[in-house]
């Protein structure tokens, strides 16, 4: 086999109708703000926060903007901040409601950029746009006024609130989540329950017999970095048939040893797409391995190339599964 990689293709509102414009794979929410939902109560990592409907949001990487375009907000979004490890937006489904905000920044997330775009919302994920190291967390956040949406997928060590959820389920949450913000929940029941039937269709088609081995392979020379159980690429490889040889770690993104890797077995490799690393150079660092020239994925040439934002948490994790599952059925076939 050889490399895959695939196109990219309760507070109601009173008497105010909700209409949703589709456009090609996005969708606008006309008269939210105008309905003037009043303030919210939603938890945040397990802490009940009280939002009041923003109007200036900023995002943090594409799994948070997705979700905001998913939703129809793209007029509540005033920018957002993608580090060059993403893929470019313009490869987005949502492409067009980026085009129609701000691009703030290509550096990480840090207060100063939050508080010159006069955010009143920040949604980012913790570790991953949060941070203590660089001075930046809900909890500062909060004591200059502006409010803070955290992934809930990323909750798993958070400090003081913790959240575990398996990482679908996270992303179903923070859309059922911030449809309570921003007064819009059967525009994200809607999309929610698309999602959902999505992933119900993909797990009834799995490959029957004992599952594939899987290895995801982010990155890392001496010691990988790969994913463990409270990542979204746990659930996809699940959920598509296959076994994620490191799924007993209880941990989210983690560095592992090459021996254990071999000792694993895996019959397949996923590839990480993303940063300044193409795949192809990653697959080839993995076949020059005399340590991994046994591995039945490397004999086999059984690699997969997962794109960065179809294995974080974001709607296009969707994608990613139904890629991955064509892949491991026509390797069963």
């Amino acid at each position: 086999m050889t490399p895959t990689t695939r196109p990219r293709p309760l507070v109601l509102v009173p008497l105010v109708a909700l209409t949703v414009v589709l456009a090609g794979c996005g969708a606008r929410v006309e008269g939210v703000s105008e309905a003037g939902a009043g303030p919210v109560t939603v938890p945040r990592c397990g802490e009940e926060v009280e939002y009041t409907t923003p109007e200036r949001v900023v995002a943090y990487e594409g799994g948070s903007a997705d979700k905001l375009f998913a939703l129809g907000l793209v007029d509540h979004v005033h920018g957002y901040v993608m580090p060059p490890a993403n893929p470019p937006v313009e490869e987005s489904p949502w492409a067009d409601d980026y085009a129609a905000v701000e691009f703030l920044s290509d550096d990480l997330l840090n207060r100063e950029l939050v508080v010159d775009a006069e955010a009143d919302l920040v949604v980012a994920g913790w570790n991953s746009g949060f941070s203590d190291q660089r001075g930046i967390t809900p909890e500062i956040l909060d004591g200059i006024g502006v409010q803070s949406f955290m992934h809930a997928e990323s909750c798993f060590n958070y400090p003081g609130f913790p959240e575990r959820v398996r990482p679908f389920e996270g992303l179903y949450t923070d859309l059922e989540r911030l449809g309570l913000i921003f007064g819009v929940e059967g525009r994200a029941a809607e999309v929610v329950a698309g999602y959902r039937e999505r992933v119900e269709a993909v797990r009834e088609q799995a490959p029957e017999g004992e599952p594939v081995r899987v290895f995801l392979y982010d990155s890392g020379t001496d010691q990988p970095f790969t994913a463990g159980n409270q990542v979204p690429p746990d659930d996809i490889i699940t959920h598509a048939g296959g076994e994620n040889v490191f799924g007993d770690l209880e941990q989210r993104w983690t560095q592992v040893g090459w021996e254990a890797v071999v000792e694993s077995e895996p019959e397949v490799i996923i590839i990480l797409d993303y940063g300044d690393q193409p795949a192809q150079d990653k697959i080839d660092f993995l076949t020059s391995s005399p340590a991994m020239a046994e591995v039945p994925a490397v004999v086999e040439e059984n690699f997969f190339v997962l794109d960065y934002n179809e294995g974080i948490s974001g709607p296009r994790v969707i994608d990613g599964l139904e890629g991955f599952a064509e892949y491991l059925r026509a390797l069963s076939s």
